[in-house]
């Protein structure tokens, strides 16, 4: 087959696969008449390979082998992957307004365990179907099925993935696109279709575990050499024998306009840019929420971000790159990542691709820029703006913005030079210990304290167990700790909010060490990005504050664009507002997948355990199980049992009489602490609510004989 064929082949696919690549009956034009649907997926999470049997001679130069069903290809180097049902990236869903989405994950690895967050889904009312390890759910053992059942009630580009370890990096990632019948942008474009779904992400040549155990317990680097396109990319920088994968083929008629969904998946620290020849782009919406329209040449994104922008197919027929480079851990001073896909105008010849040279500096597109990396708002540069410039298509609430707010919440962080039990434990190989100090690896952390998470799921137990376990900076400081100098300080690290209350998040670089910006995201909420400002190379919480005090910011008020990810520059601060209505457990984390798997977090706790949804019925409990060295059960873990984490044998006991006593019908009581791990006989678990039935003699003779154990 020669070359031309070859691409022509290339291209048909790449469009066919993806126009006809899901025929769920969920996938349909959305409008106001359009009834809701309960929308039913089986993930199944698995170990795979790139360049698999299932790719035939893909890599030896016949391309039709490449869209093989279960052919994952990547940029053309085999490596081991985790992936949902044999794709990269996974299924996406794609449903209306209102559907209900079930989904059920097989967890078919072989020793991990697993778990999908469903990232922009604030999850209002179905809290434990966030998706996040030990925070609202148990992990999801192998072998075993979680069902998420939820009502897709936050409209725009979302995605999902997994909370789980490096499993992201690794290829567990897919869209999650929830249409609005009412969006207000539909006048602006003629098409929104699957097709022109984008996906980013960096990507390895080897396991990420492999990367991140030689990163934090030897000298590896964490820099990726690659970024892919909808799981599609070349090497560029490789020699003439490797092998030329297939790209990435975006379909366009001339004259006609198209909505281009933007989600980037990137696990590492490579924002990225994306421009399109001779094209502008209209930016229209941010994570889920719409922005009034801002045209721009190229936009940079972050781990985490999405961005919707309609692109007019406005140019002579023919093809052009779409160019996407990597900033930062990805810039030229380590591998000048970049990566292509290609616009093509209906009638092009599909046997040839764009003839402009294509390269990193090539990428580096000239002209406006949104969301730029560690830049000032309003600093009088027309060639860039951060996402704290534009404008949200509509006002917000009058009383949310401009309201006093209820809590402002300083919270610092940069790369510390600690003695990090998990890979610089003191006296052994400590930070100033190690033979090499290429060897040395800084920590970050959120207001010097590294998150810890119990091991029974936070949403499953009571506030008195919560108060007991959580820390913050201040209550640290009363217990004596020196987090910032002297102790290393990891526990669960809580802020606490009032269902309904406003607080201000006041995130802010230190700046110290690296040029580098970090974005973070929260779960269960949006904010408003009120501000975002580089003050310089280095900051401190007193320069900080005193900005915001004296209200030197150039704060928007009712047109502060709605946002759940947000990149911080560095030596800067961004202040988000949120009104915290949404009562559960949320986890707020750099979204850097090697930071927040060492900690890189805290949980936003909006209201108390008794104004969280309900626990779903059957819903799994997990925690541990410490019997004493003869097996049997000492006089603690027989209060785990009924009464996890209470001191008083009289109110054990007092439980058991009243679970005897009780109708034997009756249901089990919901737990009074953190949950019930061991599952007793259904006679000794009754309804919560006093005894009412008199004790018979048999009665009498059970109690008698339990309470001798205790």
């Amino acid at each position: 087959m020669n070359q031309s064929a070859g691409l022509l082949i290339t291209s048909l696919l790449a469009i066919s696969v993806l126009a006809a690549y899901d025929k769920h009956p969920c996938l349909r034009s959305c409008d106001p008449s359009t009834l809701p649907m309960t929308c039913h997926y089986d993930f199944q999470v698995e170990l795979y390979q790139t360049l698999s049997k299932a790719c035939f001679a893909c890599a030896f130069g016949n391309a039709s082998d490449c869209f093989r069903d279960d052919c994952i290809f990547g940029d053309g180097i085999s490596r081991p992957v985790v992936v949902v049902n044999r794709k990269l990236p996974g299924p996406e869903i794609r449903v209306c307004l209102g559907d209900r989405i079930i989904v059920d994950v097989h967890n078919s690895l072989v020793s991990e365990t697993t778990s999908l967050h469903w990232h922009g889904h604030h999850q209002r009312g179905s809290p434990h179907m966030d998706g996040v390890p030990l925070v609202t759910q148990c992990p999801i053992s192998p072998a075993s099925t979680f069902r998420y059942n939820f009502v897709a009630d936050s409209p725009g580009t979302h995605f999902w993935h997994s909370h789980s370890g490096v499993q992201r990096g690794d290829g567990v990632f897919g869209a999650l696109i929830i249409q609005d019948p009412k969006d207000a942008h539909s006048n602006l474009y003629d098409f929104d279709l699957p097709e022109h779904t984008i996906v980013l992400n960096d990507w390895y040549h080897e396991a990420t575990v492999g990367k991140f155990v030689a990163h934090h317990f030897g000298n590896g680097d964490n820099k990726p050499p690659s970024i892919l396109v909808n799981g599609k990319g070349r090497l560029w920088m490789s020699n003439d024998s490797a092998p030329q994968m297939p790209l990435q083929n975006f379909q366009v008629t001339k004259g006609k306009k198209y909505r281009f969904r933007l989600i980037n998946s990137g696990f590492n620290n490579c924002p990225m840019e994306l421009s399109v020849d001779n094209h502008t782009l209209a930016i229209i919406a941010s994570d889920g929420f719409s922005l009034q329209p801002t045209s721009v040449d190229s936009l940079v994104s972050y781990a985490g971000e999405r961005f919707d922008f309609v692109l007019e197919a406005n140019q002579t027929v023919g093809r052009f790159w779409m160019r996407i480079r990597g900033l930062m851990d990805c810039d030229e001073r380590f591998q000048s990542v970049h990566q292509v896909a290609i616009i093509s105008y209906q009638g092009s010849d599909l046997t040839k691709e764009p003839k402009s040279p294509v390269g990193y500096r090539e990428a580096n597109r000239r002209g406006k820029q949104l969301n730029s990396m560690n830049v000032d708002s309003f600093n009088g540069d027309e060639s860039t703006a951060t996402i704290a410039e534009v404008l949200s298509l509509e006002p917000g609430d009058v009383d949310v913005l401009t309201a006093k707010a209820d809590h402002t919440v300083y919270i610092g962080y940069d790369f510390y030079a600690k003695d990090n039990p998990l890979f610089h434990p003191a006296g052994k190989y400590g930070f100033d210990e190690v033979f090499r100090k290429s060897e040395r690896l800084t920590t970050p952390q959120l207001n010097h304290i590294t998150l810890k998470l119990p091991p029974t799921p936070l949403i499953l137990q009571t506030g008195d167990a919560l108060n007991k376990i959580a820390c913050n900076d201040s209550s640290l400081a009363m217990q004596g700790k020196d987090c910032k100098k002297k102790d290393f300080c990891k526990c669960f690290h809580r802020i606490k909010a009032r269902v309904n209350d406003i607080v201000d998040f006041v995130i802010f670089d230190e700046g110290e060490r690296f040029d580098a910006n970090h974005p973070f995201h929260l779960h269960g909420h949006a904010f408003h990005v009120m501000a975002i400002k580089r003050l310089g190379n280095a900051t401190s919480l007193t320069e900080v504050r005193n900005i915001i005090e004296q209200g030197q910011v150039n704060r928007k008020n009712l047109h502060a664009p709605l946002k759940d990810t947000v990149t911080v520059p560095d030596g800067g601060f961004s202040l988000l507002r949120v009104k915290a209505s949404n009562p559960g457990v949320w986890m707020f984390h750099c979204h850097i997948g090697f930071h927040v798997e060492i900690g890189m977090a805290f949980v936003f706790q909006v209201g108390e355990p008794e104004e969280f949804a309900p626990k779903p019925k059957g819903f799994p409990q997990c925690g541990d199980w410490k019997p004493s060295s003869d097996g049997t059960v000492d006089s603690d873990e027989k209060r785990i049992v009924l009464i996890n984490g209470v001191k008083d044998t009289d109110k054990i006991s007092y439980q058991i009489l009243h679970n005897i006593t009780v109708n034997l019908n009756h249901q089990p009581p919901p737990p009074a602490d953190h949950g019930i791990i061991y599952s007793w006989p259904n006679w000794l678990r009754g309804k919560n609510s006093a005894p009412r039935d008199r004790l018979n003699l048999g009665h009498l003779i059970v109690i008698f004989f339990i309470t001798l154990t205790f």
